[in-house]
């Protein structure tokens, strides 16, 4: 039997600093600092300097650790791949989730005109993160939307290409985030590949991309996160021995924003 490649979960970690290497210089124990390490659903973590940044004195510990991957994807999508300009439009299709909580935030506060997708139940929840209108995605199918998008970033959505196209704005730009469909050959990302191959032969832009772990998006978003431009979106809490419960509703599209995994007392 093969032993999974990364035997402890997690990504997303925010706490404090116990221990740094020799050649760090960066930080100090005591320090409290969020951002990515491999394995943080446990008590301890190790992570490389380069992907932690210190954590603003306004955001709780919880706060952080729910923010680094889904903001750091959103801002992606939104800036260096979706190429957002302020007054334009965007469409985000499922809004309520971790991604695109945060995406219909940034958006909001670069300047953009915010549509969100959701299930009617989580309706209220998009409007409060900004959105400037909402969409029940069971109530009103997408190719009966009438409004034109300068951007739309679809999160793990199975909308028809040629009805995203629609919906897009003559020059438009159609973000697929993360990988949907496809047998052995494509690997998950059978939607994706035909996104790009379509691009090639229309005048809009449809792509995908995979996120980078870099400080170039991690402090940047600290900084907007520090402002209080964007604020993340809690839905659920588990305690670390509630991680496996925790997973499997998430799984099931349970709950709305981020899921957060709380260790021990709190690290304040």
């Amino acid at each position: 039997v093969l032993k999974p490649k990364n035997p402890v979960l997690g990504m997303d970690v925010a706490g404090r600093v116990v221990a740094v290497g020799s050649s760090v210089h960066r930080f100090v124990p005591g320090d409290a600092v969020m951002g990515i390490a491999k394995g943080s659903f446990a008590q301890y973590a190790v992570a490389d300097n380069s992907k932690l940044s210190l954590k603003p004195t306004n955001l709780g510990f919880e706060q952080a650790a729910a923010s680094t991957i889904s903001g750091i994807t959103a801002l992606q999508a939104l800036t260096t791949v979706g190429r957002l300009e302020a007054d334009q439009s965007v469409l985000v299709i499922g809004a309520s989730g971790g991604v695109g909580s945060f995406a219909v935030q940034i958006a909001t506060a670069l300047g953009a005109t915010v549509t969100g997708v959701a299930s009617e139940s989580k309706l209220d929840f998009v409007t409060a993160l900004g959105a400037d209108a909402v969409i029940d995605y069971r109530a009103t199918a997408l190719a009966d939307v009438s409004g034109r998008f300068d951007l739309i970033i679809d999160i793990g959505g199975r909308t028809k290409l040629r009805t995203l196209r629609a919906l897009l704005t003559e020059r438009g730009t159609h973000v697929i985030v993360g990988g949907e469909d496809g047998g052995n050959f494509t690997g998950g990302i059978g939607r994706n590949l035909r996104a790009m191959a379509l691009s090639m032969f229309v005048k809009q832009r449809m792509t995908f991309f995979i996120s980078s772990e870099s400080r170039i998006y991690i402090d940047p978003l600290i900084d907007m996160l520090a402002a209080g431009d964007i604020v993340p979106a809690i839905g659920q809490r588990a305690s670390l021995v509630e991680t496996a419960t925790a997973i499997r509703a998430f799984d099931a599209g349970q709950g709305h924003g981020k899921t957060v995994i709380t260790v021990g007392t709190d690290a304040q």
